[in-house]
């Protein structure tokens, strides 16, 4: 029971994600989320730098003013 709420909550942020949000992947990358696709998100990791992330990949999401 306990899996199957974590797992829950995780579906509920990934869905909830949007254009702008900053998260942290599972590998432990700060990103921000610049466009959202079907099955994975476009995420600018540096200046001039996006890679596309599966969704599932997205651990959390990040409070912007802690990651400065």
């Amino acid at each position: 029971a306990p899996q199957r709420k974590k797992q829950k909550k995780h579906q509920k942020l990934i869905e909830e994600l949007a254009s702008g949000d900053e998260i942290i992947t599972a590998s432990g990358i700060y990103g921000t989320i610049t466009n959202v696709k079907d099955d994975r998100f476009v995420v600018r990791i540096a200046e001039n730098t996006k890679v596309e992330i599966q969704k599932s990949f997205v651990q959390s999401k990040t409070d912007p003013v802690s990651t400065k």
